[in-house]
């Protein structure tokens, strides 16, 4: 993408354009893609730039909090070890950081997608993030 077309993408979502946030939206938005921090850092050095990693962590975390980017969480920051190994599922409390368990069979799925060729269903498991009433 062009810096002319990332300029107006910016524009629409009231991002301020900055050198480094140009740089990393010229990897990101390059083509329709998922993509790490890390990967995008790597990509950045193999085309000479300085930007710090902590800068493309703030420019990730403003694009997503824009709406720029979508984030996905397949590797989350924390990590919780259940004793519990029958199958259930979760609720996950983003303000307190609690975990509580939800019974199986309270959870119904009327429909699954067909799976990728050549895998099998291995487990499907529900996290529903909550938050404290204001």
């Amino acid at each position: 993408m062009s810096l002319p077309g990332i300029r107006s993408i910016f524009d629409k979502f009231g991002i301020l354009a900055t050198p480094q946030r140009l740089e990393v939206a010229a990897v990101l938005l390059e083509k329709p893609q998922h993509l790490s921090a890390d990967q995008i850092i790597d990509r950045l050095r193999k085309g000479g730039s300085a930007v710090s990693k902590a800068t493309v962590y703030n420019t990730l975390k403003l694009f997503s909090e824009h709406g720029l980017v979508k984030e996905v969480m397949v590797d989350p920051i924390r990590k919780f070890y259940d004793s519990a190994t029958h199958p259930h599922h979760h609720f996950y409390n983003v303000d307190t950081g609690e975990l509580s368990d939800i019974a199986h069979e309270l959870v119904r799925f009327e429909n699954l997608p067909d799976l990728p060729q050549g895998t099998e269903r291995q487990s499907v498991e529900v996290l529903i993030k909550v938050r404290d009433q204001v």
